[in-house]
Formats: structure tokens, C-alpha cells, sequence
């Protein structure tokens, strides 16, 4: 009986931990990440895209991924060319970042 509940207060202790991370933060920081660490030459990616997979060969977001990564890699023509939104995708991430930075500052009053 005391395993149970000193495994029901740990669980607390857990739940109470996630609850104050900035799940989406950690989210929009690694979707950075992932753009840095793709390939955009590479002929054979890895895809999340529901249209692709069910084979359908146009997407309206296909691409905007590997542009991404052309833009952080200095190649703004190329990445043009691949997806006109890219510049804009990646300016709302970095804002978003920015402002869920800003937020998490001003309630936890870390400066």
C-alpha cells in the first residue's frame, strides 16, 4: 500500500514538472532545428505531408521545408524558386519563438 501511494506522489510530481515546460517552445525550437538539419538536395526526404503519401504528386506545402532550409543556408533565389512562402514561414516561427520567450519571461518574471 505505500508503494502505491509514493508512486501516486511521484506521478504528481511528474505531471506537475510537464505542465510548466513551454511544450510549444520546445516544439517550434526543434521544428528549427529539423530545418537547419535538412538536406534540400537530397532526391530521396523523409515526408510528413498527407498528399504525398496517399501519392497525389502536388501539394500546396511541399517543399516549404527544404526551402526553409535553403533560406538559413543563404540561397534565397533557390529558395524562392522551390516555395515563395518560405521567407515568411520562417519569419512567424522566429516571431513566435520571440514572443513565447517574451511571455514565459513576464509571468515566471525572469527579467
Amino acid at each position: 500500500m505505500a508503494f502505491f501511494s509514493y508512486f501516486s506522489d511521484q506521478m504528481k510530481k511528474i505531471i506537475t514538472s510537464v505542465r510548466k515546460l513551454p511544450l510549444e517552445l520546445i516544439f517550434w525550437i526543434g521544428a528549427l532545428i529539423g530545418i537547419l538539419r535538412i538536406d534540400p538536395y537530397d532526391a530521396h526526404h523523409f515526408s510528413l505531408c498527407p498528399l504525398d503519401n496517399l501519392g497525389f504528386s502536388w501539394c500546396p506545402g511541399c517543399g516549404l521545408g527544404r526551402s526553409m532550409s535553403l533560406l538559413t543556408r543563404g540561397e534565397f533565389q533557390e529558395s524562392w524558386s522551390m516555395h515563395p512562402l518560405a521567407m515568411f514561414a520562417f519569419a512567424v516561427i522566429i516571431y513566435r519563438i520571440f514572443e513565447l520567450i517574451r511571455n514565459n519571461k513576464t509571468i515566471k518574471h525572469y527579467g
